[in-house]
């Protein structure tokens, strides 16, 4: 899939899946939110209006209250790429939250995921 497919891809389409990652591992839908909202600082609220509005991943992060400093102590591979070293803006967001969505499902406590140390 290119990338223009996924920007275009609604976000509120692949939330699910983010949510029963975890749940198959024992974390839970606040866990999945409250990662995306440290990422993005969208509030719950703000959260939610994004998921009914069906927005895409593009327009998703471009709309983010204030995209988290510290996303830049993200690192590693998911889906097979080196999440530090993605040069296109929009698709590095993208798996920066896949990369803190993989690492709760592993079993990752919240402070190591949410970069608090």
């Amino acid at each position: 899939m290119d990338n223009h497919k996924i920007y275009k891809m609604s976000f509120a389409k692949v939330y699910p899946h983010y949510v029963a990652k975890a749940e198959k591992k024992g974390r839970t839908k606040a866990e999945v939110d409250e990662i995306i909202r440290w990422l993005t600082g969208y509030s719950q609220e703000e959260l939610e209006a994004q998921l009914e509005k069906q927005t895409d991943f593009e327009t998703f992060f471009a709309q983010a209250p204030q995209l988290n400093p510290s996303r830049s102590l993200i690192k590693g591979v998911v889906c097979g790429v080196r999440v530090e070293s993605i040069e296109e803006p929009t698709m590095r967001e993208i798996r920066y939250l896949d990369k803190l969505i993989h690492e709760l499902a592993k079993g990752k406590a919240m402070e190591k995921i949410l970069r608090k140390e």
